[in-house]
């Protein structure tokens, strides 16, 4: 067993650890769901950072980095906007829903503001793509554990799943958190100490930008490499609309926000994760372009990152870079697990089969729900290959199926049940089609789920006017003393 397996087995030790002693103090789902709502700006920072900043925001990046250049900026750039919108507009606000209403998830809001049904329907269609997007970063676990420690694909999936599901279902959203802040710490310093020693061995960054652009045939295509707008406007508009609203519609992330002990907290602990990741969304793009001009010839460019872990850094700050990875991988499917979990214990199980189940059945139901969800990513995984398109079709799923019933309900008392579920069903519908008939392409600048989102809020629109109308006619036909 070679050394970088060793330090995994040992950190992953130290992280069940932790989890498993800050899970003594979960006596109830309340704990377990939202941490008794007790998270200060520290801890929901570090816990939103530690789950934002996972498989795609490494290894997929690293490897967007290594196509594209700095365009890459704008994978993680985009969730970093989103994230302010979600500190200052959607935040507070949903904070205090959940506080008054006593909300444990996002689907608990669905049926506070329309029905059951839509929140059924919510669940439904999130239980998919979630286990997608826990698939997709397990596959970044196995990527890294198979080049840095030489371990088969599936040892991999196994590994960081088990990791993650021993010390999420011992305590849920209060153990996670004690856990991300270890995690985030670990991955920004290994992070941050693999650029600044990757761009030192390299020459710095003028030797790298000239070595890139002599590597690249056109003068054109070498510039559009070393530009953040290279890879052109349809490429970073669609970015922007697939991943924007993702970090202020998540459920997995605004039920850490109800966790929040204020509304302070809530502006500060987000707010400082959003600018974490606006800063951190250009380390992965330069370390995609640090291996592209020392490994030109990668046949798979996911492997771009652990390639210049293994070949380029000093064995110590390699083994140092490995766990921050690792860090990445696990603390993003801890907080995926939170929706799986949370989704199924408390929005199908309590909503459907159990309305009476009380605080200790809720909390026993939250923990099975996290190792089925658990073992259903890692089977999952197995049939995954690329870790940006497992997330993109997650991110896709969610901002077509939420983004208007989650931004109308909460700001207009308009939109009633019939047209939520409607404008569901015809959006993902939509976009699915689109994708279909384009290859995903879309048509013109409107990827398909900017389609989606277009017909969703069409059908709002149609819903809205029609109730006008219907109420302008029996206004009239009151004013003239006819009977409705």
């Amino acid at each position: 067993m070679n050394r970088y397996l060793w330090l995994l087995l040992l950190y992953s030790l130290l992280l069940i650890g932790i989890g498993v002693i800050a899970s003594r103090k979960v006596r109830s789902a309340a704990d377990f769901y939202v941490a008794g709502r007790s998270l200060g700006p520290g801890l929901l920072f570090s816990t939103l950072l530690a789950a934002n900043i996972g498989a795609s925001s490494t290894v997929g990046a690293a490897g967007l980095g290594y196509q594209y250049g700095l365009s890459a900026w704008w994978w993680v750039g985009s969730a970093g906007l989103g994230s302010l919108i979600l500190a200052f507009v959607i935040g507070p606000r949903m904070r205090r829903l959940a506080l008054g209403h006593g909300f444990f998830t996002f689907g608990d809001f669905l049926e506070w503001r329309y029905n059951r049904s839509v929140r059924l329907l919510a669940a439904a269609l999130l239980w998919l793509g979630t286990l997608a997007l826990l698939a997709a970063q397990l596959v970044g676990v196995s990527i890294i554990l198979h080049v840095v420690a030489g371990i088969s694909r599936e040892i991999g999936y196994w590994m960081g799943g088990i990791v993650v599901i021993i010390y999420f279902a011992a305590g849920g959203l209060h153990s996670a958190a004690r856990v991300n802040s270890v995690e985030l710490a670990i991955k920004l310093a290994g992070f941050f100490a693999a650029l600044a020693w990757a761009l030192q061995a390299s020459g710095g960054w003028t030797q790298i930008a000239e070595r890139a652009a002599s590597m690249r045939v056109e003068e054109a295509q070498s510039a559009s490499y070393l530009s953040p707008f290279g890879a052109g406007p349809k490429w970073i508009v669609n970015y922007l609309i697939l991943l924007t609203p993702s970090f202020f519609i998540s459920p997995g992330l605004l039920q850490k926000v109800f966790g929040a002990r204020d509304d302070s907290a809530v502006k500060w602990g987000v707010g400082l994760n959003a600018i974490g990741l606006l800063l951190f969304a250009a380390v992965p793009a330069l370390l995609g372009i640090i291996a592209f001009v020392h490994f030109p010839n990668l046949t798979d460019p996911q492997d771009a990152l652990p390639t210049v872990m293994v070949q380029l850094l000093p064995l110590p700050l390699g083994m140092f870079a490995l766990a921050a990875v690792f860090s990445a991988e696990i603390s993003t499917c801890d907080a995926i697990l939170f929706m799986l979990s949370t989704s199924w214990s408390n929005d199908l199980y309590r909503s459907v089969f159990r309305p009476r189940a009380d605080s200790k059945e809720l909390l026993r139901a939250g923990r099975w729900a996290a190792l089925a969800g658990g073992l259903a990513g890692i089977l999952l995984a197995q049939y995954l290959q690329s870790i940006i398109g497992a997330i993109a079709l997650f991110y896709g799923l969610l901002v077509v199926a939420l983004f208007m019933p989650l931004v109308l309900g909460l700001f207009s008392p308009a939109p009633r049940a019939p047209d939520a579920v409607t404008a569901m069903l015809l959006a993902v519908t939509a976009a699915g089609l689109a994708h279909l008939a384009t290859g995903g392409r879309g048509w013109g600048t409107l990827a398909p789920p900017s389609i989606g989102i277009l017909v969703s809020g069409l059908v709002f629109l149609v819903f809205w006017g029609v109730r006008r109308i219907g109420a302008s006619k029996a206004d009239i036909d009151r004013a003239d003393g006819v009977k409705p």
